[in-house]
């Protein structure tokens, strides 16, 4: 057995831990406000991106331009997005997130990572420092991995 086969092992546990429990709030969310989790990716797609055309999210999300536009018409229904022509070509649609879809996107954030803050309750100081400086580590390596090579 490799060295590191503990730590994969331990990484892979607290990698299933941290989905579920996220997902599973976020889940919940997107459920209450009555969001499928392609209107959710839309949303993103705008706070990312900003203005888009249909086109633009149908592709973000691998869908047909219909399938996105019939998708975004139930987000303008609850008036999380506005669809207007677009300035610089009249026969394109833009999209963008009106305050009401920047609040949800926000709320959807919370609900993910709320338990986050139980379980930092449930820390010593001791235990929250070896935590981050765990967590600072595997930023700094992540990042380095992320690098283009030279």
């Amino acid at each position: 057995m490799p060295p590191t086969e503990p730590f994969i092992t331990t990484l892979h546990e607290w990698i299933g831990i941290f989905m579920r429990r996220s997902m599973c709030n976020f889940l919940l969310y997107a459920k209450e406000k009555e969001l499928s989790m392609s209107q959710i990716g839309a949303l993103f797609h705008l706070h990312r991106m900003g203005a888009s055309g249909v086109s633009g999210i149908g592709d973000d999300l691998g869908v047909t331009n219909a399938a996105a536009s019939q998708m975004l018409e139930h987000l303008v229904q609850q008036q999380m997005i506005t669809r207007s022509e677009d300035p610089h070509d009249r026969r394109a649609k833009q999209i963008v997130l009106t305050d009401k879809g920047r609040q949800v996107l926000q709320e959807s954030i919370h609900a993910r990572q709320g338990w986050l803050e139980d379980l930092a309750h449930t820390l010593s100081p001791e235990e929250k420092e070896q935590v981050v400086a765990a967590l600072h580590i595997l930023i700094e390596k992540t990042s380095q991995l992320e690098k283009p090579p030279d």
